[in-house]
C-alpha cells in the first residue's frame, strides 16, 4: 500500500510539472522580472540603470497616471454592481423555468464565447451615437440620444454597458448556487407567510452570499485590469479620432507607456502598484465578507 501511494504521488507530480513550469516561465518569471525593471529606467533601446524608487514617484507626480486611475476605479465602480445585478435577476428568472432551461442557459452563456476584440467592434456599431443601433433605437420613443464616444459623462457607462454583454457567465454562476438552495428553507419560509420578496432577501441571498462574494472580488480584479475591449473601441489607431482623457483607464495608459514610449520601467512600476492597489482591495473585501457571507458548514459545525 504505501508503495502504491508513492506511486500515485509520483505521477501527480509528472501531471503537474506542464503547469508548474508554465507558472514559473509566464507568470512568476515577468513578475519578478518585472519588480526588478519597476527599479530602473529600462526602456528596450538603450542602457538602463537603477533609479531606485524613481518610477513610483513619477507616478504619483503623473497626471495622466493619476487620472487613469480614477478612470478605472470609477467605470469599476459602475461595471461590478450592473453586471452582478443583471446576472442575479437572469438567474432568478432562469431558475423558474421548469421547461427549455437548457436551451435559455446556453443563449445567456453563448455572448461568454464572443471574443474581447469583436467586443470592442460591436461596442463602435452599438453605441456610437447618435447612429448606432442603441441610439437608433432610443430614438424611436423620442429619448435623448447619448454621444457614447465622446461625451466624458456617457463614456464610462458605455463602457459598463459593453462589458456587461458577457454577463452570461455570471449568471449561469448564480443560477447553479439559486439550484443548490435547500427548498424546505423556502417551504418553511411560505408556511411563516414570507412573502417572494422576503423569501428571496432573507432565504436565497443569504444562502448564495458566498458565491456572490466570489464573483464580487472577480469583478472588482477584472474592472481595474480590462483592456482588449476598451482599446479596441477607443484607442485603436484606426479610431484614435474618438479617445479621450474619460476612457483613458489605468491598464490602457501602462500598455502605452510600455509599448508606445517604451518606459519599461515606469510600466512595471506601474504594474506592480496595481498589484498592490488589488491586494489591498482583495483584502479589504475579505474582511468585510465576514460580516456578510453566510458560509453553512461553518455554521453546523
Amino acid at each position: 500500500m504505501s508503495g502504491f501511494r508513492e506511486r500515485d504521488t509520483w505521477w501527480a507530480y509528472a501531471f503537474l510539472i506542464p503547469w508548474i513550469f508554465g507558472f514559473i516561465v509566464f507568470t512568476a518569471g515577468p513578475m519578478v522580472w518585472g519588480a526588478v525593471l519597476s527599479f530602473t529606467n529600462y526602456s528596450v533601446v538603450a542602457p538602463s540603470h537603477s533609479v531606485g524608487l524613481a518610477n513610483y514617484r513619477q507616478i504619483a507626480n503623473d497626471p495622466y497616471a493619476l487620472l487613469s486611475l480614477k478612470n478605472s476605479f470609477e467605470m469599476t465602480a459602475i461595471y461590478v454592481p450592473l453586471e452582478m445585478g443583471l446576472a442575479l435577476l437572469f438567474a432568478s428568472m432562469l431558475a423558474r423555468l421548469t421547461r427549455f432551461d437548457g436551451f435559455f442557459r446556453t443563449v445567456f452563456y453563448l455572448p461568454v464565447m464572443t471574443p474581447t476584440v469583436a467586443i470592442g467592434g460591436m461596442y463602435l456599431l452599438m453605441f456610437n451615437g447618435p447612429y448606432g443601433l442603441v441610439d437608433q433605437f432610443l430614438g424611436i420613443f423620442h429619448i435623448p440620444q447619448p454621444y457614447w464616444l465622446t461625451d466624458p459623462n456617457w463614456i464610462k457607462p458605455g463602457i459598463a454597458a459593453m462589458l456587461v454583454w458577457q454577463v452570461g457567465a455570471n449568471t449561469v454562476l448564480y443560477l447553479a448556487a439559486i439550484k443548490n438552495v435547500p427548498q424546505q428553507l423556502y417551504e418553511s419560509a411560505a408556511i411563516d407567510g414570507a412573502s417572494a420578496w422576503r423569501r428571496f432577501k432573507d432565504v436565497t441571498l443569504p444562502m448564495i452570499s458566498p458565491t456572490l462574494f466570489f464573483t464580487f472580488i472577480i469583478l472588482t480584479v477584472y474592472g481595474l485590469q480590462v483592456f482588449d475591449q476598451i482599446y479596441t473601441a477607443f484607442y485603436n489607431p484606426s479610431n484614435a479620432k474618438i479617445s479621450s482623457d474619460t476612457s483613458l483607464m489605468y491598464v490602457i495608459y501602462l500598455f502605452q507607456q510600455a509599448f508606445e514610449y517604451l518606459h519599461m520601467g515606469f510600466a512595471s512600476a506601474m504594474a506592480w502598484l496595481l498589484f498592490g492597489i488589488i491586494l489591498v482591495i482583495t483584502g479589504i473585501q475579505i474582511l468585510v465578507s465576514k460580516r456578510f457571507v453566510y458560509y453553512e458548514g461553518e455554521q453546523t459545525r
